[in-house]
């Protein structure tokens, strides 16, 4: 079944993290990651136990047991949106060494690098990186902010919605990595994952789990990238270099 051939490359990923030669390579992204994702959430928590102190204090007495019962629905939902506006940002400042650890993965997998560019050509690439990025951006927030108020206006499909959504944008960021290095336009990348939603869906499923439990989610990103770079190996590399 596609969809849990999708979570399984995501898995896979992990084991990539250790084969020697990428070590190196995953640092800096484990590092970019750890410090903004792990130094941001404990201003989360500031920010969740002053909010509830506050609304807590608008309840009547009669009322307050009210508060058992938002804290979790208000964590899981924060977690979730808050995960994936934040893998976005994230992303957006390591797109070079994401891309760059793509290629490495790519290259462990197949023995054939992608290019002979040297580091002057890689430097040259970031500004096209940082842009392919900032398609991601302008296609990510309209969409996420429709299906956020729609979150919160249709009880059970709303969140069935949201749910759907981030699992298709986590794909979408991580499968997008590999396409970019070999110059594969945003728009075509798109309809090739959309062409094989099974895998794509999965795929970000996993990932969108994952990256909701704490300190689990600060090695998801590399290992994310990693999976992805499998994924792109073993289904669409050879459609594309034909």
């Amino acid at each position: 079944m596609q969809l849990t051939k999708g979570m399984e490359y995501f898995v896979a990923g992990f084991s990539l993290l250790s084969q020697k030669g990428l070590k190196r390579f995953v640092f800096i992204p484990l590092l970019i990651n750890v410090t903004l994702f792990g130094g941001s959430l404990f201003f989360l928590y500031d920010w969740l136990t002053q909010g509830f102190a506050y609304l807590n204090g608008l309840l009547p007495d009669w009322l307050s047991w009210l508060e058992w019962l938002m804290w979790p629905i208000a964590i899981l939902v924060i977690l979730f949106s808050y995960s994936m506006v934040f893998t976005v940002i994230t992303n957006f400042i390591a797109a070079p060494f994401n891309g760059l650890l793509s290629e490495k993965v790519e290259l462990h997998l197949t023995g054939q690098p992608i290019n002979d560019d040297g580091f002057a050509d890689l430097v040259k690439d970031v500004p096209r990186m940082l842009g392919r990025e900032w398609s991601k951006l302008v296609y990510y927030l309209p969409r996420a902010i429709g299906f956020f108020i729609l979150l919160w206006m249709l009880p059970f499909i709303g969140q069935i919605l949201w749910v759907l959504f981030s699992c298709w944008m986590y794909s979408v960021q991580y499968n997008d990595y590999p396409f970019d290095n070999h110059k594969i336009s945003f728009k075509e990348m798109k309809d090739t994952l959309k062409a094989h939603q099974g895998l794509s869906y999965g795929f970000g499923f996993a990932v969108m789990v994952l990256t909701s439990i704490p300190i689990v989610n600060l090695i998801v990103m590399p290992a994310a990238v990693c999976g992805a770079t499998k994924l792109w190996v073993e289904n669409y590399r050879t459609q594309f270099r034909s």
